[in-house]
């Protein structure tokens, strides 16, 4: 027996199975090359290969695992290697699409996180040739994201992968399984379930068997253990703002380098977004928090007529002294129901304690962050 998943991040699968004690092996198929729109997919293959049943009932497993079958006249050869990424890129000559996303999906699937770059290049070159293609936006959004969960990590590469999926989902609006990409990362109203709030609990119940929990590469968190919300409970009026006059001095990315990516609400009725802020200290400046001043805050000015989940956000520190870690904050915003056709920036910014270089001088500093609000277009 053997499962299929379509997960960004496949070690979750492998916590996930570890936690529920099943033991049989999953293939991992990130890209959804098999054009499935729902997920799990689950196979009952026998000794030789074969796919006997999909999706089984589980009054089957007992049945398959007793059973033993004749082998197969004329089995196909069995390919033990990875592709020869060398001819793949050759095939590239005949100038097409296929060839394109096919040396792509190889360098994905076997060129390891350095051949992540040339498997970008590559899926763009093919959508160059075929721009309405769905599958091939879904994939390179796909790997814009392995990228920026990787050391290769490009500052747009989240916001880029989000309008990818979202690229898309706008051709083909039944596909659930690029739908779901979206809403992992998206706002609460379209969320239909929280996608990773087990794992803690997973850990907890996986230790107490004696066993170490498999570790996962990139920690769910945000939005991806968010609860689906009904309504919009939209941030109190009454918060006071931390520096409204614009006393602070300002830290032009010199020490801390700001991300940002809005996630959109998948349907077209709505108008609410989920915004990720990451801040990362400069490594060319040394910089790294300092954990012995207050937290870091963000606060948001929403335009009029929109609404925001959170008008000020705070990161706790951590209990070391300095820190170097990313800190990440979320929020929601909410539109007005008539939505303009242009893009709307949201003013907003944060501020924090950083420190340059080993012992260097440790500084109080305010960075403005514009939030760049697009219209709703996905159905």
């Amino acid at each position: 027996m053997a499962g299929i998943i379509e997960e960004q991040h496949p070690d979750r699968a492998r916590l996930f199975m570890q936690w529920k004690q099943m033991r049989w092996p999953i293939l991992v198929d990130s890209l959804n090359l098999l054009g499935n729109s729902a997920v799990p997919i689950t196979l009952f293959i026998d000794e030789y290969g074969v796919i006997r049943k999909v999706n089984p009932r589980h009054e089957d497993i007992g049945k398959f695992l007793s059973r033993t079958f004749e082998k197969p006249a004329n089995l196909p050869p069995v390919r033990d290697v990875a592709p020869d990424l060398t001819s793949l890129k050759q095939a590239t000559r005949q100038g097409t699409a296929r060839a394109w996303e096919g040396y792509a999906n190889a360098l994905v699937e076997w060129g390891g996180p350095g051949q992540i770059n040339g498997a970008i290049g590559a899926y763009e070159h093919a959508l160059r040739l075929e721009p309405d293609a769905g599958p091939l936006h879904f994939r390179l959004g796909v790997a814009y994201r392995k990228r920026y969960d990787s050391e290769f990590r490009q500052p747009e590469d989240f916001q880029k992968a989000v309008e990818q999926w979202s690229a898309a989902l706008e051709i083909d609006p039944n596909q659930y399984i690029w739908r779901r990409r979206i809403q992992q990362y998206g706002p609460r109203l379209d969320k239909p379930y929280p996608f990773y709030d087990w794992v803690e609990t997973a850990r907890k119940e996986i230790a107490a068997r004696g066993e170490t929990p498999a570790p996962l590469s990139v920690e769910p968190a945000g939005a991806e253990i968010a609860h689906p919300e009904k309504t919009f409970a939209a941030a109190a009026k009454s918060v006071k703002e931390p520096d409204p006059r614009g006393r602070i001095l300002r830290d032009d990315g010199q020490f801390v380098q700001v991300e940002t990516a809005v996630v959109p609400d998948t349907r077209a009725e709505d108008v609410t977004d989920r915004v990720h802020v990451m801040f990362r200290p400069n490594p060319a400046k040394k910089a790294h928090w300092n954990n012995e001043a207050g937290n870091l805050v963000f606060w948001v000015n929403p335009p009029a007529g929109w609404k925001v989940s959170q008008r000020l956000v705070s990161v706790p520190n951590p209990p070391e002294a300095v820190s170097k870690e990313p800190r990440e904050v979320e929020f929601e915003v909410r539109g007005p129901e008539q939505r303009s056709a242009r893009p709307v920036t949201l003013s907003a910014y944060a501020l924090y304690y950083v420190c340059e270089d080993v012992n260097g001088v440790c500084m109080y500093r305010r960075q403005d962050v514009p939030i760049a609000i697009a219209p709703h277009e996905l159905k």
